[in-house]
C-alpha cells in the first residue's frame, strides 16, 4: 500500500477485554513487515502494548509535558527490535491525558497537532486507545483517518458500535473509515453465531475476517512478540494477516478526508 502521507490508524472499543492491544500490536507488526515506516503510540496508561513489545519509556513524559508543548514525541520514541516497527511507550501520568487536554485551546485538536511533527518519519501511526470515552477519544476520533474495533459478540458490543456510528455521523467525519470487526469469537456458541449474522446484516463496514478465542492468541502476552513474528505460519498469525490486508484494501478504497 502506498501511502502519500501518514495514515492515523486507532484500536479503540469502549469495552476493555476485546483483544484490542493485541490487535494493534499485531496489525503494527504486519504493516511495518510491508516496508512501512510505522510507530505505535500506547496511550493506554496500563501499558499493555508496550510491555508486550518489551519496550520502556527511555525517560518520564508526563501527559502535561505533551499536551502543553513542553516535550516533542519525537523525543520519546523507543525502537522494537522488529525493523521498522517504533514505540512511543505507555506512562502512567497518561491516566490524566483528559485533565490537561481540556486545559487548552481547542481541546479536541491536540492529539491531532501533536502528531503533525511525525508526518515526516513514519508512514502509518497505529493508536492504541484506552477503552471508555472520554476528551482523549474524541481527540483520537478526530486525529485517525480509520478507527478499528474490535467487537466480542454480544448484544452490549453491537450497541456500543452503533452510538459510535452514530456519533462519528453526528459529527460529520466523513474522512473517518469505521472498520469494526469480530474478536474473540466461539462459533460454538449460538449467542455468537445469531449475534454475527444480524450484525453483518445491519452493518455493511462489517471486516470479514472474524479472530477466535483461541488460547494461541491469549499465549502472546507470554511471548512478549508480535504473533506473526514468532509463529507467521500459524493459523492465528494467517488470521491476523487477512484481517490486515483485508483494512489495508478499505483504506486504499477510502475517499479522501473532506477539506
Amino acid at each position: 500500500m502506498a501511502l502519500a502521507k501518514m495514515k492515523i490508524i486507532a484500536v479503540t472499543n469502549i469495552k476493555g477485554g476485546v483483544g484490542k492491544t493485541t490487535t494493534a500490536v499485531n496489525l503494527a507488526f504486519l504493516c511495518a513487515a510491508r516496508g512501512q515506516n510505522t510507530l505505535l503510540w500506547d496511550l493506554d496508561p496500563q501499558g499493555a502494548a508496550t510491555y508486550t513489545l518489551r519496550c520502556e519509556s527511555n525517560e518520564h513524559a508526563s501527559a502535561k509535558k505533551l499536551v502543553s508543548g513542553k516535550r516533542e514525541l519525537p523525543e520519546l520514541i523507543v525502537p522494537t527490535g522488529h525493523d521498522k516497527l517504533d514505540v512511543l511507550p505507555s506512562d502512567f501520568s497518561y491516566r490524566n491525558f483528559d485533565v490537561h487536554l481540556s486545559e487548552r485551546k481547542h481541546p479536541t485538536e491536540r492529539l491531532l497537532k501533536m502528531s503533525r511533527i511525525l508526518h515526516d518519519l513514519y508512514a502509518v501511526l497505529f493508536l492504541d486507545c484506552p477503552p471508555g470515552i472520554s476528551l482523549l477519544s474524541e481527540n483520537v476520533l478526530r486525529a485517525a483517518d480509520a478507527v478499528v474495533v474490535p467487537l466480542i459478540p454480544t448484544p452490549l458490543s453491537v450497541r456500543m458500535l452503533t452510538q459510535l456510528r452514530d456519533f462519528i455521523v453526528a459529527s460529520n467525519w466523513t474522512g473517518l473509515a469505521l472498520l469494526p470487526f469480530f474478536s474473540m469469537v466461539d462459533r460454538r456458541k449460538s449467542l455468537h453465531h445469531d449475534v454475527i449474522a444480524s450484525t453483518r446484516e445491519n452493518f455493511p463496514e462489517l471486516l470479514t475476517t472474524e479472530v477466535p478465542y483461541w488460547s494461541e492468541i491469549e499465549r502472546m502476552s507470554l511471548h512478549r512478540a508480535p504473533l506473526p513474528a514468532y509463529a507467521p505460519r500459524s493459523a492465528a498469525g494467517q488470521i491476523y494477516a487477512a484481517l490486515w490486508k483485508e483494512i489495508e484494501m478499505r483504506l486504499d478504497q477510502a475517499p479522501p478526508p473532506s477539506s
